[in-house]
């Protein structure tokens, strides 16, 4: 309930001094020189106040980016250890482009000119930035907005929402042609590295990740029941891996050599870290003359392997890991000769053979 007071300044010149008063909240209190303004200004805070819109409003004004992304990085960081360097210097970027902001400050407008920015930028590589990655930049600020919103209660709304993204281009399809795998493959055996033919051959015959390979364990190795566990993946989520044919036959030859001192399958130098295959990989590439062409396109030619051999969208997305199937669309103008065979053979049913 609003209490309006007339008063005379020092001047001799009245004004209105105003406090809504309602229970469960503080008081707020203005002056002005009419009263029909004060009038106004209460029946806007007593509106605000009812409808939850005041204090967030309130708080987006005391508080700037800079102070949010310091609380995001002490608070939210931690529980999310895989993106944690990453996004630590994204929204370090951030701050330091428009950390001086209060929240209410960060408009869509200020916000898209700062992306703007991040595009015509250059990489730590000195490369321009991409497209994917300023939506990594812009994906880590919406994610601290979000948290403002929902958890904090320093901003209403996120201004990310009405920002566009920039159009990414789609998405890469390199594998490899069975000429180049059979190079390849001969490559890695004559490798002095031991652990490099494992590897690719693992990459190849499951569509694992490099990530999920290298940091294999022999416990998650089942090489009775022929299947791998992934505890930790890039969805966070358990996955099953099938280990069957020459995968399964080399793996059980490379148990044999195993080392004592860890349960890594592919240890480095140093006790507790995986072995760097980096130059192993290119030494491969190069012998095996194979150009534009890196590690994580295995996985890609271990997809299109498998739309080849007939399997649906839904199942490549199994093998591989994606929650969604908007991922492994790129693959499926590869299945098409099988989905035509499918729908061939539903008509042969239903009509006969012509």
């Amino acid at each position: 309930m609003a209490h309006i007071q007339a008063r005379k300044g020092k001047n001799g010149k009245a004004n209105y001094r105003v406090q809504v008063r309602l229970k469960g909240h503080p008081t707020q209190t203005a002056t002005f020189a009419r009263k029909t303004d004060a009038q106004k200004w209460a029946s806007q805070i007593e509106s605000a106040i009812r409808e939850g819109r005041h204090f967030r409003t309130s708080e987006a004004k005391r508080h700037t980016l800079g102070e949010a992304v310091d609380r995001y990085l002490r608070d939210v960081m931690p529980t999310k250890p895989k993106q944690a360097v990453d996004q630590t210097r994204q929204l370090k970027w951030w701050k330091s482009e428009i950390g001086d902001y209060t929240l209410a400050d960060c408009t869509p407008a200020l916000i898209a000119e700062c992306r703007d920015k991040l595009g015509r930028g250059l990489t730590r590589k000195k490369i321009p930035r991409s497209p994917a990655t300023v939506t990594r930049y812009l994906s880590a600020l919406s994610h601290l907005f979000t948290i403002a919103t929902q958890e904090w209660g320093w901003i209403e709304t996120s201004p990310i929402s009405r920002v566009r993204k920039p159009k990414e281009p789609r998405g890469r399809v390199r594998f490899l042609s069975s000429d180049e795998r059979e190079r390849l493959l001969k490559a890695c055996q004559e490798s002095p590295n031991s652990f490099l033919y494992v590897v690719v051959v693992l990459a190849l015959g499951t569509g694992m990740r490099r990530g999920e390979i290298m940091t294999l364990r022999w416990p998650d190795v089942d090489l009775m029941q022929g299947r791998i566990t992934l505890h930790q993946t890039k969805n966070d989520e358990r996955r099953v891996i099938p280990l069957t044919g020459h995968p399964l036959s080399v793996l059980r030859d490379f148990s044999k050599i195993q080392r004592l001192d860890t349960d890594l399958l592919f240890p480095g130098k140093r006790l507790g870290k995986t072995m760097d295959l980096r130059a192993p990989w290119e030494a491969a590439l190069k012998k095996a003359e194979i150009d534009d062409f890196v590690f994580h396109d295995l996985r890609h030619s271990a997809a299109s392997e498998l739309a080849m051999g007939g399997a649906s969208l839904a199942e490549i997305a199994e093998v591989l890991g994606h929650k969604t199937l908007q991922m492994v669309k790129r693959y499926s103008h590869l299945s098409e000769a099988h989905t035509a065979g499918v729908v061939s053979k539903m008509n042969d049913r239903i009509f006969g053979r012509g």
